[in-house]
């Protein structure tokens, strides 16, 4: 069952309205059949998911993302034990749909409306996102997802405009990696890369120096410094960073740690320097965020 809608349209068209935007831990399991009337990217942070359509199962590795689209059954299934750990979005992409209840955004089998399912925009010289439905983001196209949820979630004045900027960058490296995929072969020493890659993700708090980190990969750090950045979309420090700060922000929505103790457990000792860098990064304190997470 798919009810599918199409139509070509210039970028300056797209307006993409977010209806949801969550961090989401579901066990070992599968879920109901479902169908939606919007869009969902679905980015599998920790663990392994497949997604089952009717004339397909697609397996989703941590560090890659689906995109579901409108109008397709489709079930979900968590593989991972005891958890999986998902980032979902959900949009459309001219915002045609008012989102207030579930009933909206969740196809009700008996009292199907045709109307409401939204249209996917596809861009000339492009193939529908939804044509290749499986993708590795880049790091920065990670940090991107990141920091809508955050923005969606915080609601800050003008989040709704800075949630569109920051979904149509999404949209747009999504649409750039088609361009690259299978065409583009990644640097030799890429695998190795993206080894040392998952070791800080692990491990975020460590002491990953430019030297470190050359010594383990065995290059010079000129040379390490330019194919990590090639891999990775960014610098190693700008890499450690990002998930040192993705780390605090999770141990401050969902501990009771002090500011002191989260720094240190994400790698600064000194907690006016965390303090200071959070607050460039994030525009706003530790203590701040912790507290309006808790509001919000």
């Amino acid at each position: 069952m798919f009810y599918r809608k199409q139509r070509l349209a210039p970028i300056e068209q797209w307006s993409p309205n977010i209806h949801y935007a969550q961090h989401q831990k579901l066990p070992t399991g599968i879920l109901d059949q479902r169908i939606i009337y919007d869009f969902e990217l679905l980015y599998v942070r920790k663990g392994e998911a497949v997604t089952h359509f009717e004339d397909d199962s697609i397996v989703i590795p941590a560090g890659h993302l689906l995109l579901i689209p409108a109008g397709v059954a489709h079930r979900n299934e968590v593989r991972s034990t005891p958890n999986a750990h998902f980032i979902g979005i959900h949009f459309d992409f001219f915002h045609e749909l008012q989102i207030i209840r579930d009933e909206d955004l969740i196809v009700n089998e008996h009292k199907i409306i045709d109307t409401k399912f939204a249209t996917e925009a596809i861009a000339e010289g492009f193939e529908p996102l939804s044509s290749q439905r499986l993708y590795l983001p880049s790091p920065s196209c990670v940090q991107l997802i990141e920091q809508l949820v955050q923005e969606f979630t915080m609601r800050p004045p003008g989040y709704l405009l800075v949630c569109k900027a920051l979904l149509l960058h999404i949209l747009g490296l999504l649409l750039r990696s088609q361009k690259s995929y299978n065409h583009m072969k990644p640097p030799v020493q890429g695998d190795r890369i993206l080894d040392i890659m998952n070791q800080i993700e692990l491990y975020p708090a460590d002491h990953w120096s430019n030297a470190r980190l050359a010594h383990e990969l065995n290059m010079n750090e000129d040379h390490m410094i330019k194919v990590f950045k090639k891999v990775a979309g960014m610098p190693p420090g700008e890499y450690v960073q990002m998930l040192r700060h993705r780390e605090a922000r999770r141990l401050l929505r969902e501990t009771n740690g002090s500011i002191e103790e989260i720094g240190r457990q994400v790698g600064y000792h000194d907690i006016h320097y965390f303090s200071r860098i959070f607050r460039k990064s994030e525009g706003i304190p530790p203590r701040a965020y912790r507290n309006l997470s808790r509001i919000l």
